[in-house]
This record gives C-alpha cells, sequence and structure tokens, in this order.
C-alpha cells in the first residue's frame, strides 16, 4: 500500500522565511527574548557575542530566527572570510556603539530638559549622536525654579515622557525640594551633586588641579574665574574654551554620566 504523507498545517500558520545576515562585526542586532541591543564583536562555534552601549558583553547561540535586525526577524549566519575577522566597532562620544548610516529619527514627544545653555552644550557634544538615533530632543529652561509648572504644562503622558536634569541635587538644597514637588510617573528628575555643569568636566581634562571653592553668595563662575586666573568678565568664552577640552564621557565625572543615560533609558523606554 502506498504511503502518503500530508501537512494539513494552513498556509498562514506557516512560518514564514526569514532572510539570513552575515553576522559581520558591527552588526546592531537585538536578541528578543531578552531585549539586549548590541553590536557584534565576535562569532564563533555557533554562537554570536553582542557588545551593547554600556560596553556590557553577551554571548547568544545563532538560532534560526532568533534576533531581530531594524524590527525584522532574521538569522544571524557566520560572516563571510572577508567579514570574518574581528574588530573593534567605532564608538560615538558617549561611549556607545557607532551605527554606520544611520539617519537622525522624527522627534519623540518626549523631552529632556536641562537647567541651562552650557548644559544643553554638553549634553549635546557627549551624547549628541545617540539622542539623534533616538529621537530624543533636549532643552533648556534657565533655571529650575518654576519647575512643577513647566513639567504640568508639559503635561507628560506615557507616550510623551519627560527627563529633567537638575544641577547640585543633593539632599536639603533648594534644587532637592522642587524635584520633590514633582510627582507624575512620567516624569523623572534626576541630577548630579555639582553646583554647575562646569564641576562635570574633570579638573584634568581642563588642565587644572581641581575646581576652587567659591564663597557662598557670590557668583560661582565668576569666582571660579578669578581664582584660575580666567578672564572673568565673559564666562561665556571660558565656557567654550572648557567645552573645546571635552572630546568623550572619559573627559567628564561618572556622576554626571549615569544620570543623563538614565534620562536617555527613561525617555526612550
Amino acid at each position: 500500500m502506498r504511503q502518503y504523507s500530508a501537512d494539513l498545517t494552513p498556509p498562514w500558520k506557516k512560518p514564514q522565511p526569514v532572510p539570513e545576515v552575515p553576522a559581520d562585526p558591527g552588526l546592531v542586532v537585538e536578541e528578543p527574548g531578552t531585549g539586549f541591543c548590541g553590536a557584534v564583536i565576535g562569532c564563533e562555534a555557533g554562537t554570536v557575542t553582542l557588545e551593547d552601549r554600556f560596553g556590557k558583553h553577551r554571548v547568544f547561540p545563532m538560532e534560526p530566527r532568533g534576533f531581530l535586525l531594524e524590527g525584522r526577524v532574521v538569522t544571524l549566519v557566520r560572516p563571510s572570510s572577508s567579514g570574518a575577522a574581528r574588530s573593534v566597532p567605532s564608538r560615538t562620544a558617549s561611549g556607545s556603539v557607532a551605527v554606520p548610516g544611520a539617519r537622525a529619527r522624527v522627534a519623540r514627544a518626549g523631552r529632556i530638559y536641562v537647567e541651562g545653555r552650557h548644559d544643553a552644550e554638553l549634553v549635546e557634544k557627549v551624547w549628541g549622536d545617540d539622542l539623534r538615533i533616538e529621537g530624543v530632543v533636549v532643552e533648556y529652561l534657565g533655571g529650575v525654579d518654576d519647575l512643577p509648572a513647566i513639567v504640568a504644562d508639559f503635561a507628560p503622558g506615557p507616550d510623551a515622557r519627560l527627563g529633567v536634569l537638575v544641577d547640585h541635587l543633593v539632599p536639603g538644597s533648594k534644587e532637592w525640594r522642587i524635584a520633590q514637588a514633582v510627582t507624575s510617573e512620567h516624569a523623572l528628575v534626576v541630577g548630579h551633586p555639582y553646583i554647575d555643569i562646569w564641576e562635570a568636566v574633570k579638573p584634568s581634562s581642563v588642565g587644572i588641579e581641581g575646581w576652587p571653592r567659591v564663597p557662598h553668595g557670590q557668583d560661582w563662575k565668576t569666582g571660579v574665574c578669578r581664582a584660575l586666573g580666567w578672564p572673568s568678565e565673559n564666562t561665556g568664552v571660558v565656557w567654550q574654551a572648557i567645552l573645546a577640552r571635552v572630546g568623550s564621557y572619559k573627559d567628564l565625572q561618572p556622576e554626571l554620566l549615569g544620570k543623563v543615560e538614565e534620562l536617555i533609558d527613561f525617555v526612550t523606554a
């Protein structure tokens, strides 16, 4: 008797073929089971090693339909001999893996607010590439005295989150009390301990031993310039000289780095 085998699975329930993509160094993919997203830095023995924007490494099996590339399911395969050589992907100023040829994303409804122009310029210099890819706009407030009203006017929501970076956010300070008045679950207020964003730049990067202490009641920037022998009549020019010495995240204090990364993650979640 003749044997027949029949596949009774409806066509629309059959797995659709997906493209095979070589796991070339620098390719950015996501492992959907864990949500881990990173660039390929190694491929061997049926596994692929990814490195995320924070430098963390994870090893995953190269299973069929195992990864997402720009939101599409793909199967990673071993790279061709020309692309198999291990290489270190290029980095942005923030230390993230650079995405070659990536275009700026359309701006999100969410925003990151910083206190002043100098804060905004520093965030742009170090995190600008990341922010454009994520579609995050940074705006400066000119101070945080009216922060609760500003947040209420923004009306943050699940699809329009608001992150705020505050200078001198230490327990008991005026800034601390203002931040405590912001209660929206869709707004996150974080800060660094420095009186001004200048202090978040490592002294060694600027060529000084340390940031001087300025007596209470005296304008901090003016006092710093006078103590260091810098021209105090135009602190904006001095700031541009400081900013020019910042090449990457390595020139910034970790207390600022962690808070900015936290805001980016919150706004883009």
